[in-house]
């Protein structure tokens, strides 16, 4: 088969359509024909030797995909051969086949295409495992989510919006905050001309900053707020003001969902088929497509990227 691999570390150009040996899925494992993955943060993070995939996950990027069953294990319960699916993935997406874990395999939602339910996976799971199971947010509360015309941040937006909360999000551009507002935010707060930890105060944080926002977001938290952590393009390090954090009664939450066990990513992954996915269906929210490339053309899809300019998810399609 061809997968996209990193020749070597550095900038999209070291990304290759390639032959490569094919997947050998174990008994608990289903191998999916591939039609379609995203590009997300993490990818890049992997391409320049930041992030690498867990023991025993393919070292190809891709942290998930749409396709359809091929092959089935036989420790394998309630999924056949001929079944259009999504899933999420430890790696290994950018690529015509790819075996995965059955407990990490979800239908494709009703009113969704095969090649659009690519770009669903690790949004849907990142965000109901966040802010909905770690940080509780509940009807009424407001959110804060930095990143607000990301991947991440366009399905934040709308799956909190859909459980009646106040949605708050941070966005570089007025282009890119109009569209954040079209999915549902209520304030749109662009950062380069505005300090959001003067104007928000909020029960739940959702951030992919780290280091560079972890003072103004403790600012920002209401009495007993949540913030959770899922990303560190701002940083790694910085100090933190226990006592305003002790003062506030708040918690700091911090995440990964990659590097989970098949188990709790299962666990996860129900809990977004149940709840997630009739909003989907509903047409309450939506998979928000920047663009499609090519798969053998991966190199431009993280160039769109790196970037900065997309709104929503960059799709690698065959």
């Amino acid at each position: 088969m061809r997968a996209t691999v990193i020749v070597e570390h550095g900038g999209p150009e070291v990304l290759e359509w390639r032959e490569v040996p094919e997947p050998v899925p174990g008994p608990g494992d289903v191998l999916i024909e591939v039609t379609a993955s995203a590009v997300n943060r993490a990818d890049v993070m992997q391409r320049q030797g930041f992030y690498n995939p867990p023991p025993g996950d393919s070292d190809y990027p891709g942290l998930e995909c749409s396709g359809v069953i091929i092959e089935v294990g036989a420790n394998v319960p309630g999924l056949a051969v001929g079944d259009q699916v999504c899933a999420l993935l430890g790696g290994g997406g950018y690529a015509e086949r790819v075996a995965v874990p059955w407990e990490q395999v979800m239908p494709v939602p009703d009113g969704v295409s095969l090649e659009e339910a690519a770009g669903l996976p690790e949004v849907a799971c990142t965000v109901w495992s966040n802010v909905f199971m770690a940080a509780r947010l509940r009807r009424g509360e407001t959110l804060l989510v930095h990143g607000g015309a990301s991947g991440i941040g366009t399905m934040a937006v709308q799956l909190a919006k859909a459980y009646g909360s106040h949605v708050v999000a941070t966005v570089g551009t007025h282009l890119k905050g109009a569209a954040v507002a079209q999915l549902g935010a209520d304030e749109v707060i662009v950062y380069r001309e505005q300090d959001f930890a003067e104007k928000v105060q909020a029960d739940v944080i959702l951030d992919i900053m780290g280091a560079k926002y972890l003072s103004g977001n403790i600012k920002a938290l209401k009495t007993g707020g949540r913030l959770v952590v899922i990303g560190l393009q701002g940083g790694a390090k910085a100090e933190l003001d226990l006592r305003t954090l002790l003062n506030k009664r708040a918690t700091v939450h911090g995440s990964t969902l990659r590097s989970r066990p098949a188990d709790e990513k299962g666990a996860i992954c129900r809990g977004v088929v149940a709840n997630v996915w009739p909003l989907i269906s509903a047409g309450a929210v939506r998979p928000v497509i920047h663009a499609r490339v090519p798969m053998a053309e991966a190199a431009e899809a993280h160039r769109m990227l790196d970037s900065g300019e997309h709104v929503g998810k960059v799709l690698l399609v065959r």
